[in-house]
């Protein structure tokens, strides 16, 4: 544990260094702090629903990039260094060298979660406070934001980057180029959000030819449409329990799956 620990905290630095990292986090927060501008495109949906979905999806999209694009990034930047070579040649374990590598980056995506849903926050609670002062007797009945609602979400996004990222570090284990882990990485990331969809439809149409691929496909890539705030119970312990073990499960096999195929690869 303790040679896991430097290697993610080794990670952790790098990982900070990368331009990457404050090109997302400061283009995620200025659309999040910047989405009150854009009130008037709200198509008719309630401005305070507005900018809570617009800046959720901003913490999704750009979270699902810098997962992606951050864990090929740095454990590629180890192998053409050769300095996994020289890491690997000292009594470090490969299996070390890959938690320390998840852990790292895993603390990278629920700072990211953390500190854009705090700003979210923070701007919803400025505008919020705007309304009451010009229609009091809107909030007559209490608060519109659900701010606990904000925490589980922040919450359930970590839980999807952080399997994101471990799917990731599974094709990293054994492609030959970053550009080819990016490109699986994000087609991934758009079967776990399809797959749901898919197999629902199958079955209700009663298409047997496609309802076994699609079941096949369903318990092999998790299914991130569980991962909506409602899907947790409205946040439930027991919903938020029940959704934590279903992405540590996911997340748990495919780091074993990764440790096993990079025990046999040339580094």
């Amino acid at each position: 544990m303790e040679r896991t620990g430097l290697i993610a905290a080794v990670t952790l630095r790098e990982a900070l260094r990368q331009k990457l990292v404050g090109l997302l986090v400061l283009v995620a927060a200025g659309l999040v702090v910047g989405v009150r501008g854009l009130r008037d495109f709200n198509f008719g949906a309630p401005e305070l629903k507005f900018i809570a979905d617009f800046g959720d999806g901003a913490i999704a999209g750009f979270g699902a990039v810098l997962a992606i694009v951050l864990t090929a990034q740095l454990f590629f930047s180890e192998i053409e260094n050769r300095t996994a070579l020289t890491l690997l040649a000292k009594p470090v374990w490969r299996t070390e060298f890959l938690l320390g590598k998840f852990i790292g980056v895993a603390v990278v995506l629920v700072t990211f979660c953390a500190t854009l849903t705090a700003t979210l926050a923070v701007v919803l609670w400025q505008r919020e406070a705007g309304l009451r002062l010009e229609q009091p007797e809107a909030f007559a009945l209490g608060g519109a934001v659900n701010y606990g609602a904000l925490v589980v979400a922040a919450w359930l996004h970590a839980l999807k980057l952080m399997l994101l990222a471990a799917g990731t570090l599974l094709v990293a284990s054994f492609a030959q180029t970053q550009i080819y882990a990016v490109m699986m990485g994000f087609a991934g990331f758009v079967i776990c959000h399809l797959q749901g969809f898919a197999h629902g439809a199958y079955e209700r149409s009663g298409a047997s030819v496609m309802l076994m691929p699609a079941k096949l496909i369903h318990w092999v890539f998790p299914d991130f449409q569980r991962f909506a705030v409602e899907a947790a119970g409205d946040g439930s312990a027991l919903g938020l329990g029940r959704l934590t073990i279903y992405a540590a499960g996911y997340t748990a096999v495919a780091l074993g799956l990764a440790v096993y195929v990079f025990r046999r690869r040339e580094v």
